[in-house]
């Protein structure tokens, strides 16, 4: 299958065709299991209900849920007609909603309950009142002038959302021929999915993402791992992230592999699935492998993995003890690393099941197939040789379209001649393995989470005590960072940690929420009087008594 050329509607007819009863979709806690060929048939009648509710080729739909199996039915529902997939972070707030809603404009929002404290509904509200006089979910707004439609999902019935089922209930309000048509209107260079990265400057961007980079990415993720029909891969990683939704549950789409989705991710839950599916591959950050081995070590006779194989470990720093534990008492001999980002879509390179185990703890990996890599100056872009630190840069397939409505943000990032500069600091070995040893962008990583300090910074200058404020990262042993706020106070005022927390607290993701607050007088700076952050962060790690995480193997 040539899978830069083909669409992800066409992909999931071709596995469909090839393999109609192998096990597509199966979630252990809901009695789910659905076949490929039932997958493609659910797929196709999602299509059509999206398409009753105005729904065309180049529309955006936006996906505000858990690893729920609609998710899943959505991602590749809404690719079949051609329409953008705007994936959103279970864990925003009003601010952050408000902002993707408006910058991605968002025609068709299908949402769920909400997650642990947050209300999906009660949030909307609270940012669109007007969408409490809508009738069976259509509405207008003056603030989101594109969104027109939301649908629930869930067994509560609103009367001012379209329920799910209701939605795929009026799928004989499409004739098929009219789905036929506009699936044949699709081409792999169509941009399917916009999804929201955190960078350097502004608030998140939206990476425009093609068929062909994601389809390519995909296959290619599931040759490294040497997936087939007969694996079983558990994906607890959020799919509103691509190392869910490509790396997951896409990567198994291209082999005719069996998706194993945990909806909230527990241990006990993920090593359940695990035994009853007999799942060979697992998906996870290494927040996630540390709960799942602690569980194990608690309750050894409940949990049977010997039939585990392979699974990626990324996201964040991967501690060598950990991987080790991973291949030895969860059975993943085969367990990889993959480095990448959402603008590369995402995989830039990755280590093979079998590389030697010191390469694979110690890298992130070679350059995936058909993957240019090459280690740059920051500075002058020139390329460096093997041994030196410089900024990885990469060209393919795999680079994204560019950032939605953006132009500019796009041009400081692609260059010309197609090269994407990541910002990630990197040094190559003589065997062509990369190592990444810092990053040129401030982003902080937290348990996998990409957090930009500018959007947290903009959200506490809001708070009527705050002068100036700085936000970096410093390390954590357990989330490989954690968020540290430099607050200059206003003349005359005084404030606590607490109140500044406590300001936080339901108005910004929990995630992004500062762990520490620092009150100061100045900010170490330029001579030009440009803030030095790199300096801040050597303080308040110094200050806090904290070990520099950053040597550890990023992934």
């Amino acid at each position: 299958m040539d899978f830069k050329n083909i669409t992800i509607g066409r992909l999931v007819d071709e596995v469909a065709s090839r393999h109609p009863e192998t096990d597509a979709l199966v979630y252990v806690d809901r009695g789910l299991r659905m076949s490929y060929r039932e997958f493609r048939e659910e797929c196709r009648n999602v299509a059509r209900g999206l398409m009753s509710q105005g729904v065309r080729k180049g529309d955006h739909v936006g996906v505000w849920a858990t690893n729920r199996p609609e998710w899943v039915i959505l991602q590749f529902a809404a690719a079949r007609i051609g329409a953008v997939l705007i994936t959103i972070n279970t864990q925003y707030r009003p601010f952050e909603l408000e902002y993707i809603l408006r910058q991605s404009d968002v025609k068709l929002l299908v949402l769920s309950d909400g997650f642990k404290d947050i209300s999906y509904p009660g949030t909307l509200f609270e940012i669109c009142p007007e969408v409490r006089d809508a009738t069976g979910g259509r509405f207008r707004s003056e603030k989101f002038p594109h969104l027109r439609t939301v649908v629930h999902i869930g067994e509560k019935r609103f009367s001012w959302m379209l329920n799910w089922e209701e939605m795929k209930g009026m799928a004989g309000k499409t004739p098929l021929p009219e789905l036929e048509r506009e699936e044949a209107s699709c081409d792999p260079e169509d941009v399917i999915v916009i999804m929201y990265t955190s960078g350097t400057t502004g608030f998140p961007k939206g990476a425009m993402l093609r068929h062909r980079n994601l389809v390519a990415n995909a296959a290619n993720i599931a040759d490294c791992m040497n997936l087939t029909p007969l694996d079983r891969m558990c994906i607890p990683v959020p799919f509103f992230h691509c190392f869910g939704c490509v790396l997951g549950t896409l990567a198994c789409v291209t082999r005719g592999s069996t998706m194993v989705p945990v909806e909230t991710f527990t241990p006990a839950a993920v090593l359940g699935a695990i035994t009853r599916e007999r799942c060979t591959a697992l998906h996870g950050v290494p927040t996630m492998f540390i709960a799942e081995l602690d569980e194990l070590a608690k309750s050894p006779a409940e949990y049977d993995l010997s039939s585990m194989r392979t699974g990626i470990m990324a996201g964040s720093p991967c501690p060598i003890e950990v991987m080790r534990a991973v291949m030895d008492r969860m059975y993943a001999k085969e367990i990889t690393i993959t480095y990448g980002l959402t603008e590369a879509s995402p995989g830039i390179t990755m280590t093979r099941v079998d590389d030697p185990i010191e390469l694979r703890v110690t890298t992130v990996g070679r350059p995936m197939p058909e993957t240019e890599v090459r280690i740059v100056d920051p500075e002058t872009r020139k390329e460096l040789p093997a041994g030196t630190q410089g900024e990885l840069a990469t060209r393919g397939y795999l680079v994204m379209k560019g950032y939605y409505k953006m132009p500019e943000a796009t041009g400081q990032v692609i260059d010309a001649d197609g090269w994407l500069y990541t910002g990630d600091l990197a040094v190559r070995n003589d065997l062509g393995y990369y190592k990444i040893t810092g990053r040129a962008k401030d982003m902080i990583i937290r348990g996998g989470e990409n957090i930009y300090p500018r959007e947290i910074e903009e959200f506490l200058y809001t708070h009527s005590k705050v002068l100036d404020v700085q936000v970096v990262g410093v390390p954590s042993a357990k989330y490989g960072e954690e968020v540290t706020a430099c607050i200059r106070l206003r003349p005359g005022v005084e404030a606590t940690k607490e109140e500044i927390i406590d300001y936080c607290k339901g108005k910004i993701a929990r995630y992004k929420i500062p762990k520490y607050v620092f009150f100061m007088d100045e900010f170490p700076s330029t001579a030009s009087g440009k803030i030095q952050k790199y300096k801040l962060q050597e303080a308040m790690t110094g200050a806090l008594g904290l070990t520099d995480l950053k040597s550890i193997q990023t992934a």
